[in-house]
């Protein structure tokens, strides 16, 4: 198995990262008056989920399970705005449904992450990814407890 080396294999970060960058381009269409009200709390609530989780990532002394509980709660958080933006028809049901999709798996998944945290980063879903010359493929990988902790190296 390879090592993890950077918090950008982890699939619930991945899927933060992209999401909160979804939020970000969708809140370009937000009225101006909205820029210091709901256009900054989304985008204050979206962000520090993946930051949170990256963080996690490199917390092998320390229980991550602190910071996976944050990420949640900034993403339960994130569905709230989302609600408040569906509600004052900022977003069209198709735009709200992406973004509330995903936050639903990325609670889950952080959820299951917190189930099990004697695991330590053993319970982290993380993908692989390989290539040659003409194409590359990813693949989801569980650690299990008996792996070793992952080397995780900062590019």
């Amino acid at each position: 198995m390879e090592k993890i080396t950077s918090h950008r294999e982890f699939k619930v970060y991945l899927k933060a990262f992209k999401t909160a960058r979804e939020i970000d381009q969708l809140s370009n269409a937000f009225p101006k008056e909205e820029s210091y009200a709901l256009t900054n709390q989304i985008g204050r609530s979206s962000r520090p989920i993946c930051a949170n989780i990256a963080e996690a990532s490199g917390r092998r002394d320390y229980p991550f399970s602190n910071k996976l509980k944050e990420s949640e709660a900034e993403a339960a958080e994130t569905q709230n705005w989302l609600d408040f933006l569906l509600d004052c028809e900022y977003l069209s049901e198709n735009d709200f449904s992406l973004p509330g999709t995903e936050y639903e798996n990325i609670i889950g998944m952080l959820v299951n992450m917190q189930k099990h945290p004697a695991n330590g980063l053993s319970a982290l879903i993380f993908t692989t990814r390989t290539s040659n010359n003409r194409h590359s493929t990813s693949s989801a990988c569980i650690l299990n407890a008996q792996s070793p902790v992952p080397d995780i190296q900062w590019l």
